[in-house]
């Protein structure tokens, strides 16, 4: 016996369309019964009504179905789930009624231009003329008809496969659309690194893509040592820029997407740049302060900012390149941005033959046969020069499965790979406000003082931000697409639990989400901003004193939101006070470094022989042996302003150093906007004007 190959046991499993299409009733369209039956004169008919009863009846021939000419497509092209036609609550459902589904099945045959009646007259015309004449009149039959080739290619090039219902409602409805409400398993890390590993290419880059709206927190940590110990340049001169393990190059890139959220022009936004940089050097931990980060780039899908780059780098680098990342950080929206179209002639000829879309029966069942399938990686889409390209939407986890686009012909292909858990805050919103979280375009706030006593509720009880430090005003600026308000703490309280209810203040947590709120934490304001808000005072062309001359300082800090955006807060103090905390904070930080330094020398250090003396070298006298047991100096903490934070579970929230959103993103101030100089005090005028008549 022969084994049946795996790809033979998948075209029959997902044999889709070949189904015959079951019969209207007869009484329905009884047309149908006399589709096969040949047209007769009513003389013949009434010769028929003359026959012997005991003859034998004319039967109906069956009905002729016509057999798909084409099939569906293996997967989706828009979310990446496979085809299927037989669970409309599954993924990659196809209806198999709706009319854009038949017309891709069974194609009108058209002849083009008004059915070749013109065509017919004008190559008439032309053929009845001479060759020389028409060259001299620059004309030809090819062009004034128009070549069958190009006919055909034009065709390919507008028809494109049908995508699945989920995909289609999406794009049309919105979420608005049941199939928006399918659950949706996200993928893991251990499961992206299988499938990256099922590569079919010796050179792999990974694109790790952190959204810009929550920076840095849509970051996965230790990405590059769980997808399989990714060397990331050290700041080492030396230091190789790659290499290769099991035959085998995989290199790491950061893409800080929707960069147009963080300023209005680009040039703005360049100049972050090392700021975002420091930034993610934090967030990468022990790690960041060694690597070199110059693979960071900050575009805009949506403006085009380095976009044109990043497809050129794409181009040149070939093989596979990974889009990885949470769910709704813009890897669709990017990948169709830097996907390289129109380059099918500049690539380089494929070694191995590209699955295609079939033309006829006998091509589409090799096709289906010869489909290289993995486990976890689905088969490429065919080789053209403009694709369909993923989805975009804001739903959470619309890419179901790997999108493989391939670009160059056989030069490389990139890949849109799932997006891994984000965010469960979308779960404590009511399902009619879960859209409102996501932010869509830059955000222009309004300045919110807050003084103690009083709270800052976002989305009417879904997060309370309220100050801690008594005689300090706090400035507050909302960059989340949600709705603020300003109240008593009491109020605020009374609106997060549930327990108050007004007109004016729409509370968009689900019911019983009272209950579940906590503390989530106190952040303190201890970044020093003087230099960027002391406005013309510091100013280079103004003023221009120096930071340490001022009798005050400002500080700052940003309060992320995950997957909604940030909440930038700022206070003014005394220069004296913050001179005082930063000499605590940096005792603070320098004991800090000190006991890390000694833990780590700890554990590097060698184990001796000998199994008693490492147990009385670790061990703890009980009567307390000042030689064997040192206590630590208690070091006094600083006083900073903070402010305490309140979510659902104690979760989602998280802070960084100030990224100057209302400088960098506040209205305008134009010259029509200002007032003209007040009108001059007529006060004394009168008077003033008789004593010099007078003197005259």
């Amino acid at each position: 016996m022969h084994r049946v190959s795996t790809a033979r046991l998948l075209s029959r499993a997902l044999r889709i369309g070949e189904q015959t299409a079951i019969g209207v009733p007869v009484f329905l369209c009884p047309a149908i019964s006399r589709t096969g039956l040949p047209v007769i004169s009513p003389l013949r008919a009434r010769r028929f009504n003359t026959t012997d009863v005991s003859a034998k009846p004319v039967e109906d021939a069956p009905v002729q179905v016509d057999q798909p000419v084409r099939r569906l497509p293996v997967t989706c092209s828009g979310c990446g789930a496979f085809a299927q036609t037989t669970d409309p609550r599954e993924l990659g459902y196809f209806d198999s009624q709706s009319k854009r589904v038949r017309n891709w099945l069974h194609p009108r045959k058209s002849d083009g231009r008004s059915d070749g009646v013109e065509d017919k007259i004008v190559g008439d015309v032309l053929k009845g003329l001479d060759g020389e004449r028409l060259e001299a009149l620059g004309l030809s039959v090819e062009s004034m008809i128009g070549d069958e080739n190009a006919k055909v290619m034009e065709r390919l090039a507008t028809e494109k496969p049908p995508i699945c219902d989920r995909c289609h409602d999406l794009i049309h409805h919105s979420t608005a659309a049941d199939t928006a409400k399918l659950m949706m398993h996200h993928p893991t890390v251990e499961s992206l690194r299988e499938t990256i590993e099922e590569s079919p290419y010796k050179y792999n880059h990974i694109y790790h893509v952190i959204d810009a709206a929550d920076f840095p927190m849509s970051l996965v940590p230790r990405l590059n040592v769980l997808l399989g110990d990714i060397p990331l340049r050290s700041r080492n001169r030396r230091s190789r820029s790659s290499k290769f393990q099991n035959d085998r190059k995989i290199e790491m890139s950061f893409i800080i997407t929707r960069g147009d959220l963080l300023g209005p022009t680009k040039e703005i936004v360049d100049s972050m740049m090392p700021y975002l940089r420091e930034v993610l050097r934090d967030a990468l931990g022990r790690v960041g302060g060694r690597v070199r980060l110059g693979n960071l780039k900050c575009v805009s899908a949506k403006r085009g900012w380095w976009t044109k780059d990043v497809k050129e780098d794409i181009w040149k680098r070939g093989g596979a390149g990974w889009m990885v990342g949470k769910v709704n950080v813009g890897k669709s929206q990017l990948f169709e941005a830097v996907y390289p179209k129109g380059r099918l002639s500049e690539g380089k000829k494929p070694d191995k033959s590209v699955a295609t879309e079939p033309r006829d029966n006998d091509a589409q069942e090799n096709t289906w046969q010869d489909l290289d399938v993995g486990e976890l990686l689905p088969p490429p889409q065919p080789v053209q020069n403009y694709p369909a390209m993923p989805v975009v939407s804001s739903l959470p986890g619309t890419t179901a499965s790997p999108i493989r686009v391939p670009f160059g012909n056989g030069k490389g292909e990139l890949i849109d790979l799932p997006g891994l858990a984000r965010s469960d805050l979308e779960l404590f919103v009511q399902e009619s406000h879960r859209q409102s979280l996501i932010m869509k375009k830059r955000i222009v706030p309004e300045q919110v003082s807050v003084k103690y006593g009083k709270s800052l509720l976002l989305g009417g009880g879904l997060i309370r931000i309220t100050p801690r430090t008594p005689n300090v005003i706090f400035l507050m600026y909302n960059f989340t697409p949600i709705e603020e308000h300003l109240t008593l703490t009491e109020k605020a309280i009374a609106f997060q639990d549930q327990s108050r209810q007004s007109i004016g203040v729409e509370n968009i947590t689900v019911p019983g989400a009272g209950e579940k709120m906590k503390h989530a934490g106190t952040f303190k304001l201890c970044h020093d901003v003087t230099k960027k808000r002391a406005g013309p005072l510091t100013r280079k062309n103004a003023v221009g004193l120096q930071v340490d001359r001022l009798p005050f300082r400002v500080i700052s800090v940003d309060i992320l939101i995950e997957g909604v955006g940030y909440v930038e807060i700022v206070a003014q103090v005394r220069a004296r006070d913050f001179e005082r905390w930063e000499r605590m904070q940096a005792d603070l930080d320098a004991a800090e470094n000190v006991e890390e330094t000694n833990a780590e020398v700890s554990d590097m250090s060698e184990v001796t022989g000998d199994p008693f003396e490492d147990m009385m070298r670790n061990r703890r006298d009980e009567l307390g042996d000042s030689a064997r047991v040192k206590v630590r100096p208690q070091l006094p903490v600083p006083d900073w302003p903070a402010v305490d934070v309140f979510t659902p579970e104690g979760r989602f929230v998280g802070s960084r150093k100030p990224i100057h959103g209302w400088l960098n993103n506040k209205p305008r101030v134009l010259a029509q906007h200002k007032k003209s100089r007040p009108r001059r005090s007529m006060r004394g005028d009168k008077k003033r004007a008789k004593l010099e008549r007078r003197a005259d």
